[in-house]
């Protein structure tokens, strides 16, 4: 474990999923203390996009920009919201240069599969349509997200693939969960690791399949070709149970024709980065923004 990371895990509270509208206070009062970076040169809007039911976004516009970003906050489809990603869509946009389109998507248990994915979905589909509107080239707009964010992002482009639209210029994947079977050998080792374990990725998976069985639009990695979806850059976290599903989908992806990076991180957990004093922590945010700010690019 990295010695800076290692130094906070005392500290770090377990999530009690057995009462998620505690576990959302308790999320939404420790992101509360996470310091925003200075956003001048930034501006921040709401808007509601038209969908059924509607959804609220949270756009997040540098000077000049030219592409986007459709951003899915992390928290196991359980927790998470506009404000409590705020600290994390700002640093992307400024960091990157690109719009970032916060989605705040339905939030399981209460709403299941596929309330979250056709958030995204519906999000993603406003973006392309607005384009205009919103300033930014329709040729480059990525998705991306944290965790089950990201886990969203990846299922948002296998089904613009299978529709054929909207076009997605990049998928940004930061340490995904997009396997509810949970075989893989880091989720049979790592059972009691920081802020993620074992009981905890079982329960986010109850709650958001509810009483579904799991498609690939629910779990990516069951998705049997990953041919044709667009770039990706996934990072994964050493001490993380979904480490290994992220590192498998991107040897798939490139085993698909698919142009990929992979970053594992050593001696991190998941969500680790969210610890902003550790110098690793520095690096995974300023590598994403500058991933995204390479691959929206001309």
């Amino acid at each position: 474990m990295d010695p800076e990371l290692e130094a906070f895990i005392p500290f770090l509270p377990k999530p009690d999923l057995a009462d998620p509208v505690a576990a959302r206070k308790n999320f939404a009062e420790r992101a509360a203390a996470v310091p925003a970076p200075d956003t001048t040169g930034l501006e921040t809007e709401d808007r509601t996009v038209a969908a059924d039911p509607d959804v609220a976004v949270r756009i997040h516009r540098p000077h000049q920009a030219r592409g986007a970003i459709v951003w899915l906050h992390g928290g196991g489809f359980v927790f998470g919201d506009l404000d409590t990603e705020y600290p994390w869509a700002t640093r992307l946009a400024l960091g990157s240069g690109a719009v970032v389109i916060s989605v705040d998507y339905r939030r399981s248990p209460e709403h299941p599969f596929p309330a979250a994915f056709d958030d995204a979905c519906a999000v993603l589909k406003w973006t392309a349509e607005h384009a205009a509107d919103l300033g930014i080239d329709p040729e480059r707009i990525a998705v991306g997200g944290h965790s089950a964010g990201a886990g969203l992002a990846a299922a948002v482009s296998l089904r613009a693939r299978d529709e054929q639209g909207p076009p997605i210029r990049f998928q940004l994947l930061n340490q995904p969960g997009l396997d509810d079977r949970q075989e893989t050998w880091s989720q049979c080792t790592f059972t009691d690791t920081p802020w993620h374990d074992r009981d905890t990725l079982t329960a986010v998976w109850r709650y958001y399949l509810g009483s579904r069985p799991a498609t690939p639009y629910a779990a990516p990695a069951r998705a049997t070709d990953l041919s044709g979806l667009p770039p990706a850059y996934i990072a994964t976290a050493e001490f993380d149970p979904v480490r290994d599903e992220g590192i498998e989908y991107a040897l798939r992806l490139l085993r698909a024709g698919v142009p990929v990076e992979l970053h594992q991180w050593p001696g991190t957990f998941h969500g680790s980065q969210a610890i902003l004093s550790a110098e690793v922590s520095q690096r995974q945010i300023a590598e994403l923004a500058a991933v995204l700010r390479r691959a929206l690019a001309a």
